[in-house]
């Protein structure tokens, strides 16, 4: 079974790909998300390093447990053969009510099918006020049609 687009990604299907993930982590579903990703595959996550499916719906059960109205935008920056190299922000919230904003960068490696093998993610989090919040979209769910992706600057 694949997982269109597959590999060697041109411009159009990376950035595809890229939206692809975006909508599926937005519906804050573990066990969706983690379908994108082979049985085996292999992540680092800020300082955590794991690998399989299981391991990837606890990782992303904990996270949005944590992360409260989580909403995510990724931005294309750039591609090659099976590789496709992404920038982020995020926005949620913690326990109390504190507001923060995630910026990072992926790297990621497909296998020939289209399914995520490797994922390393390097994040930071800045906290912000209410009012700076730029994602307030109906969450869970996709980034509206025609909202723009991340801006250059990176607060």
């Amino acid at each position: 079974m694949t997982r269109p687009p597959v590999p060697p990604f041109d411009e159009a299907a990376a950035r595809r790909k890229v939206r692809m993930a975006e909508d599926a982590w937005n519906s804050r579903d573990p066990e969706r998300v983690a379908m994108a990703y082979t049985p085996d595959s292999r992540w680092r996550n800020r300082s955590e390093i794991f690998a399989g499916r299981p391991a990837i719906v606890a990782f992303l059960t904990r996270k949005w447990e944590r992360e409260r109205e989580y909403r995510l935008v990724k931005n294309l920056h750039a591609f090659w053969g099976n590789r496709i190299a992404v920038r982020f922000q995020y926005e949620w919230h913690d326990a109390d009510g504190q507001w923060w904003r995630s910026y990072g960068n992926e790297n990621w490696e497909f296998d020939a099918e289209g399914y995520m093998e490797r994922r390393e993610a390097s994040i930071n989090d800045v906290a912000i006020s209410e009012v700076e919040r730029r994602f307030r979209w109906e969450a869970p769910g996709p980034r509206p049609v025609g909202m723009a992706e991340i801006a250059d600057d990176p607060r």
